[in-house]
């Protein structure tokens, strides 16, 4: 990369993706013993993200239910309550959901799983639920199945 500002500083680095800022956000907030304000979160991140930013990720991340808020004073203590897997996890679902034809989409996604992810897989949906030590595995039924 070359730097055309001619001031002969270092060029920036790249921009984090959303996804990788949001993980490093809920890893952080995962360290915390209690629920923690924004600007615990920014100190722990380093770098120089801006107040408003880390804000923004903490509220996207509220958004997709990876960490509860609760009021403290004028403003907010925040609390994680997924981990990355979980994050992941989210955006698995929202893509699901966002799909009509739910079984065609799992067929697709099973079929170009590696043969390792699908012995791993199988061996999940094996389990019975609570085993794995998670919110419940493959024992979650989702809102169409419970419904039938």
């Amino acid at each position: 990369m070359t730097d055309r500002s001619g001031s002969g500083a270092e060029p920036s680095p790249r921009r984090r993706g959303q996804g990788k800022l949001e993980a490093h956000v809920l890893s952080v907030l995962k360290g915390a013993a209690e629920p923690v304000p924004v600007a615990w979160v920014q100190e722990r991140l380093g770098g120089d993200l801006a107040y408003t930013t880390v804000i923004t990720i903490l509220t996207r991340l509220h958004g997709k239910g990876a960490v509860e808020r609760e009021r403290a004073g004028r403003s907010f203590v925040w609390t994680a309550v997924a981990d990355e897997a979980g994050l992941a996890a989210l955006r698995m679902r929202k893509v699901l959901d966002a799909e009509a034809d739910r079984q065609a989409v799992l067929a697709s996604f099973v079929t170009a799983l590696s043969p390792n992810d699908e012995l791993l897989l199988r061996a999940l949906l094996a389990e019975e639920p609570g085993e794995s030590g998670e919110s419940g595995g493959s024992g979650e039924l989702g809102e169409s199945e419970r419904d039938r």
